[in-house]
């Protein structure tokens, strides 16, 4: 979209969320405004109000919307110095706390429409009747500024177009993307479910999501081990002196599940442990095992890692983000002249990965930089923030990726390469992350003896190659619909059998494939052909044989494919042929 259309969009939105916010205040005088801006794909905003904004409380509000852009109300700017802000505003405490924390000399911005006025900094379009088309779409909770120790608001979320016919495209693909929600359809087709009595944000994987995490772990293994990865196993957990080496203790200790008296947490004396959440300090440990040399540089460890963060209720959905996940994690130890090419291959591997899955084409990469101007954050010093910075672009750049900058997303002892990608939704996660570390392996005395005898510390790459598997599950049953690619697929093939009489025949075709590696299973219930067929459809399977008595006795197979339709009889040979080639060389 051109920065001009989509600037237009984004004043038309956020003037949505103040007819919004007039809607509910004509409907519900004692409601409390919060804040209302426009986001990418629509707009919201936030209220305290006794009222729970219900389906059919949202339709009631948005008949008024209507009915205030129709009213063609005059959208006006005004400013004011803090303490009139203050008293216009002395009934709306949310309002009151925004202005606070203000500077005491700054101007504060207003606009009004008829009878409301909101504390906005804009833009807004001229009219309300220019907004015309619109739909409210969902009520949430949510906590003032986003912090769980204040209170829960409702939010009301909506969009808006500059023409009806946009809206309808936009809603028929907002239906068309809560059919491939991961979050409904993974449950539907029994990939994941969850369980209150475990808790939130902990999925139990259901066999057919096992046996497509198992696939992948397999091969980001087997690939790793290709190129040169060794792979290490280490504890779950560890003593909090692991994580005050590192920096996790200081800088990350509210996203870890701490195992011991919380209110012992500072005492050095008491026997505290945490469980990780990253791998980094424990793959150290292995290279520390043994004093090493310039000549084995580069260091590459793999692991697949089980890991666990504190993330906040408000954040967690389906298996995009939960609270324990498994990781294709891995650390490359080099010298300063390795950095480079060590960075290139971390990608390039990420890159392969990503195109086999057939996800290549829905990331785009970010530069996550520092925040120098909340430097508490950060371990290391500016000088060395801005080297190893200047250093990562250098190569970005040599490496011709497209990306952009982000301030304040860097871990906090170095700058990343963020592979990022959106659900269904429209929602930006990061898949894939690759990192310089220039202060860790000094930290742990991660040393090695030079060519001139004398010793120095190693860069550290971390990086990951497919990501979080629970997350790349997610994006994959949105991406196919479902329907996974035959290599992944849990189930390959089924066997269909018509009656009792071909079941011996099918038994065996089924302990073949088996055999070669095929996932095969069988049907031979008592049931109608076209239900079993309708059934194996409705799973979103790559195969269907048919095996009927002419297939019995000819030794064939009636081959329906997910792809191509009815592909008629054939051998069992040609078949086995046809599916063991789409399997090794992972056809999407």
């Amino acid at each position: 979209m051109e920065n001009a259309e989509y600037n237009e969009l984004h004043a038309l939105r956020h003037t949505a969320s103040h007819i919004l916010a007039q809607a509910v205040k004509r409907l519900y005088p004692s409601a409390k405004l919060a804040i209302g801006p426009a986001i990418e794909n629509g707009f919201y905003y936030d209220f305290d109000c006794e009222t729970s904004f219900t389906p059919e409380v949202l339709d009631k509000i948005e008949k008024e919307m209507k009915k205030i852009a129709g009213e063609n109300l005059k959208v006006e700017r005004f400013v004011l110095p803090k303490n009139e802000a203050l008293e216009l505003v002395k009934d709306e405490p949310y309002k009151i706390e925004l202005i606070n924390a203000l500077p005491e000399d700054e101007e504060i911005s207003f606009y009004k429409q008829g009878e409301f006025t909101d504390l906005c900094a804009g833009p807004h379009v001229s009219y309300t009747k220019k907004v015309k088309a619109f739909k409210l779409t969902q009520s949430t909770g949510a906590y003032w500024r986003g912090d769980s120790k204040n209170k829960m608001l409702q939010r009301i979320y909506g969009t808006a177009f500059k023409s009806q016919d946009e809206l309808e495209k936009h809603l028929a693909e907002v239906e068309e993307a809560k059919k491939r929600d991961h979050n409904k359809l993974g449950r539907q087709l029994g990939y994941f479910t969850t369980a209150d009595l475990i808790g939130q944000g902990l999925p139990v994987i259901l066999p057919k999501g096992a046996i497509v995490m198992r696939t992948l772990q397999r091969f980001v293994e087997d690939e790793e081990e290709r190129r040169g990865y060794l792979q290490t196993m280490t504890p779950m957990f560890a003593k909090r002196e692991l994580y005050k080496i590192s920096g996790h203790w200081d800088h990350y200790r509210d996203g870890m599940f701490i195992i011991g008296d919380s209110n012992e947490q500072d005492n050095p004396e008491a026997d505290i442990f945490a469980l990780r959440p990253m791998t980094c300090p424990f793959q150290f440990q292995a290279y520390l095992a043994q004093l090493r040399s310039y000549r084995d540089l580069p260091l590459r460890y793999n692991e697949t890692s089980t890991l666990f963060r504190n993330e906040s209720s408000g954040e967690m959905h389906g298996l995009i983000r939960v609270r324990q996940f498994t990781l294709s994690e891995g650390h490359i130890a080099c010298t300063p002249d390795q950095l480079e090419s060590e960075f290139a291959g971390a990608v390039e591997l990420a890159q392969f990965m990503l195109k086999t899955l057939g996800l290549d084409e829905d990331v785009y990469y970010r530069f996550s930089k520092w925040d120098e101007n909340d430097k508490q954050k950060y371990i290391g010093d500016a000088a060395q923030w801005e080297s190893v910075q200047s250093v990562m672009r250098g190569i970005l750049d040599h490496l011709k990726i497209n990306y952009y900058e982000a301030d304040g997303e860097a871990a906090f002892y170095g700058p990343k390469l963020d592979i990022q990608i959106k659900n269904v939704h429209g929602k930006e996660d990061t898949l894939i992350t690759i990192q310089i570390d220039f202060q860790l392996a000094e930290r742990f005395g991660m040393e090695y003896v030079d060519k001139d005898d004398t010793r120095k510390f190693p860069f550290v790459i971390h990086r990951s190659s497919v990501g979080c598997y629970e997350r790349t599950l997610a994006l994959l049953i949105e991406k196919y619909a479902g329907a996974m690619p035959v290599w992944l697929a849990p189930e390959q093939v089924r066997l269909i059998v018509i009656s009792d009489f071909q079941k011996e025949y099918a038994e065996g075709v089924l302990k073949r494939f088996r055999a070669a590696g095929i996932r095969a299973g069988i049907d031979v219930r008592n049931e109608k052909l076209g239900y079993k067929i309708r059934e194996a459809q409705l799973e979103k399977l790559p195969y269907m044989l048919i095996i009927g008595e002419k297939e019995r006795e000819n030794g064939t197979l009636g081959i329906r494919s997910r792809k191509n339709g009815d592909l008629g009889e054939m051998s069992i040979n040609d078949f086995e042929s046809l599916i063991l080639k789409e399997i090794t060389t992972k056809e999407i």
